[in-house]
């Protein structure tokens, strides 16, 4: 009775002791597969379209669309990070991918399940001696307790799994930070637009008047017989054109605070009352600290979500690799078990068991080997996608750089062609009243007036779209330092 006594803590003891031993060596075993490495890409030392003195500056990207001094702008810019809808889905992704974590990460812990269970059971009968059956007895089984399982990750299945959904996260993070950039140049181009509209129409009106002054003298002259029908003719076609292209103007600016109230998550007359007034067209600064191109490679998030698209689609591999392997478990049982609910929990009806599992797939028509390839030509794949997100990324910040060069060539050459044609104007009404000029120089002379002012008012927008797409090209919209 003694040697039975202490045998059973001696078997648990080496029963804890195997687990003890098992769990261990899981926790510092191998993890099959590649292990990711960062990839490298050269990059040019320096932009081609941007003069040193830029590039040797460190842009302030978080904020970028503070250098146009616009209160509007900045207003509308922080209630679309507050609102916008494209931007909380983003949100709602990294919800799904963190709780995706976890749940790669349930792996690696044991599971316990709490059961219970009665059932009432009849035996068979058998016959009596003396002729007749006898009824097999009614039994009550009841029985509590728990069961628990444990994969041992002795290969690394699991925590290569786990490596997957963390770089799946930090892509999700990544995702939103590219909306932010989007949302961001996305609000500031629409904010441009709207105002470029309204001094294009403000041209037009003030156009209009000068074209229907210039009509009236026509009529005056051609009653008194010093100017000819076709002359009154030409001067009503022309107002009748220029007051064409105001209603066009005017559903474009119409159009665009729709555009921005919806960014903003409302309705699309929300913004109708706070933005309908005209105001002028934000200017942009003559010069734009670049930065290296180097820097792309830690600023703009969609290089940063290839990256760790790389990152998971590398852990997969040693996932499927895993699977070439034998699995190990660890399965276990404990509860109570009697035939009386008064009897359920004396320690006579306490039964246990524990012991190991082991799997290990010999055949399956290269259904392992396949799997394992398909995920190192994903790996491929997301490689290839990284470097052609970075050239994309290089080719976006040079077009951006000469678009605002040659724009700037551009805006001074239309400065003067207005200055020139509204002189131009002046002289030829004066010699047309003065009867020195017909009035088809008078035509010209608006008719160039008015096609300059309206190119010189969109070359100041695009002046300002081309730096926020320079802006959009470096990765600007959010703030590093929060990392």
């Amino acid at each position: 009775m003694h040697e039975h006594e202490t045998s059973v803590p001696v078997r648990r003891c080496s029963s804890f002791s195997l687990v003890l031993l098992l769990s261990l060596f899981m926790t510092v075993g191998c993890a099959v597969g590649p292990d990711f490495r960062k990839p490298e890409m050269g990059m040019p030392a320096a932009w081609v379209g941007a003069p040193d003195s830029e590039a040797a500056l460190e842009p302030d990207l978080g904020r970028w669309w503070m250098v146009f001094e616009d209160q509007t702008l900045t207003s509308l810019v922080a209630r679309a990070v507050e609102s916008n809808l494209d931007l909380k889905l983003a949100e709602a992704r990294i919800h799904q991918a963190r709780a995706a974590r976890g749940l790669a990460a349930s792996g690696m812990g044991p599971v316990l399940d709490a059961t219970g269970s009665f059932r009432r059971s009849r035996s068979s009968g058998s016959p009596a001696p003396g002729g007749g059956d006898i009824e097999g007895p009614l039994t009550n089984l009841y029985q509590a307790g728990f069961d628990a399982s444990w994969e041992l990750d002795f290969f690394g299945g699991v925590r290569r799994g786990i490596e997957a959904a963390d770089a799946d996260l930090r892509s999700s993070v990544e995702t939103r930070r590219d909306v932010l950039v989007t949302l961001s140049a996305e609000v500031a181009l629409s904010y441009l637009d709207l105002r470029s509209f309204q001094q294009r129409i403000a041209v037009a009106q003030q156009n209009l008047e000068a074209q229907e002054h210039s009509a009236r003298l026509t009529r005056q002259r051609f009653e008194f017989g010093f100017a000819s029908g076709l002359d009154v003719a030409n001067a009503e076609a022309q107002v009748a054109t220029t007051a064409a292209q105001i209603p066009l103007l005017e559903a474009a600016a119409r159009q665009t605070i729709y555009s921005l109230s919806v960014l903003l998550g409302h309705e699309p007359g929300a913004l109708l009352e706070e933005l309908s007034p005209p105001s002028f067209i934000p200017a942009a600064p003559p010069t734009a600290p670049v930065g290296v191109p180097s820097d792309l490679l830690r600023r703009r998030p969609d290089i940063r979500r290839a990256e760790a698209e790389i990152h998971s689609a590398t852990a997969r591999i040693g996932v499927a690799t895993a699977d070439l392997f034998p699995r190990f478990f660890i399965f276990g049982s404990a509860g109570y078990q009697a035939r009386e609910t008064s009897a359920l929990f004396d320690p006579v009806s306490l039964f246990w068991s524990l012991g190991p599992s082991v799997s290990w797939p010999v055949f399956d028509t290269g259904r392992i080997r396949s799997n394992i390839e398909v995920q190192k030509a994903l790996e491929e794949e997301s490689v290839l996608a990284y470097r052609r997100t970075v050239l994309a990324a290089l080719e976006e910040v040079e077009s951006a750089l000469i678009a605002s060069d040659k724009e700037q060539e551009r805006r001074t050459a239309l400065v003067d062609a207005v200055v020139y044609n509204q002189k131009a104007v002046e002289l030829s009404i004066k010699l047309y009243t003065e009867g020195q000029t017909d009035f088809l120089n008078v035509l010209q002379a608006q008719r160039s007036l008015f096609t300059s002012e309206d190119a010189l008012a969109q070359s100041t927008l695009t002046m300002s779209t081309n730096l926020v797409a320079l802006y959009k090209a470096l990765g600007g919209g959010w703030d590093t330092q929060a990392e």
